[in-house]
């Protein structure tokens, strides 16, 4: 079986899985299906929660789509006319606890042909980033220390080199460099030297997908009935207006789906329900959420 197929089954399947651990975690909501098809080529599974018991909106999505690389992509990987193809499974989940973080994570896979169809490249990418609204630094260290487990058997140095890449990808550089969480690992452009080289970065990919919920859920469990009030409530808001903004501005992801005349509703599923802008708003000095504002910057956690 070529890889891209391997990798294609291999995310359906998480796909499941993620969706029946968070199903049982909310203990309410349960994913509603849409399949979708790409007129170009393609299409996708797109699978949303909304108004949970702990999950206020969420997607958990995969696709496929290929077809004529566009040409603002053309531009962008200084390539001529080619074909492509992109597997991929992307995930945004925002619960209503303001206590409880929103995260973020996808796996993905690509191709690119010349005209005749012969592979020209590949590689793989992914990550998964935490952005919690209230810190606990408790919680902090048990996703990045499952991360870094999840990455250990291929090389005790690959963890490092993946934090400090998702340090500095998910910022918002507009805002002073300041992070959208407290990042997690993220890595892109792992381009297989031969098919022995293809299996090993496989395997990486799905060690890491496999590690999502043992990093994500027991922070949930955990933090799902934690008291708050409206002023919580606010400054959820108000981060997940930073959220915003890293997503339409900056993120790759977003702007490479619009760009191949992906579907908007999944690409867009990625935004939370609601979200403020005040004008210059600064924290109170002394407060919780002025406080938080340290940790939007890299640090270490394990």
């Amino acid at each position: 079986m070529l890889i891209k197929d391997q990798f294609i089954k291999y995310i359906h399947g998480l796909q499941d899985t993620i969706c029946a651990g968070l199903e049982r975690e909310d203990g309410k909501a349960t994913f509603k299906e849409e399949i979708w098809e790409r007129p170009e080529g393609g299409g996708g599974k797109t699978r949303v929660i909304a108004n949970g018991n702990v999950f206020e909106k969420g997607g958990v999505n995969t696709s496929v789509v290929y077809g004529a690389l566009p040409s603002a992509m053309q531009i962008a990987f200084n390539v001529p006319e080619s074909d492509f193809l992109a597997a991929g499974l992307s995930l945004v989940i925002h619960p209503l606890n303001p206590n409880v973080p929103t995260v973020h994570a996808n796996w993905r896979y690509f191709e690119l042909y010349d005209k005749e169809g012969k592979k020209l490249d590949s590689w793989f990418g992914g990550g998964s980033d935490l952005t919690p609204y209230y810190i606990f630094e408790e919680d902090a260290k048990h996703f990045h220390g499952t991360l870094k487990n999840s990455m250990a058997p291929f090389g005790e140095h690959i963890y490092n080199e993946c934090k400090k890449h998702c340090d500095e990808y998910f910022v918002n550089k507009h805002r002073g460099d300041e992070m959208r969480g407290i990042g997690g690992v993220f890595y892109d452009y792992l381009r297989p030297l031969d098919e022995v080289d293809e299996l090993k970065h496989f395997d990486f990919q799905q060690a890491n997908g496999n590690a999502f919920l043992d990093a994500y859920l027991p922070i949930v469990s955990k933090r799902k009935n934690t008291p708050y009030g409206e002023k919580e409530v606010e400054w959820q808001e108000i981060r997940r207006g930073r959220y915003v903004e890293f997503n339409l501005i900056h993120d790759r992801g977003t702007l490479f789906g619009l760009k191949t005349n992906g579907r908007t509703e999944s690409i867009l599923m990625s935004l939370p329900p609601r979200a403020r802008w005040y004008y210059n708003y600064q924290p109170a000095e002394g407060s919780r959420e002025a406080e938080m504002m340290k940790y939007y910057k890299a640090r270490e956690w394990v």
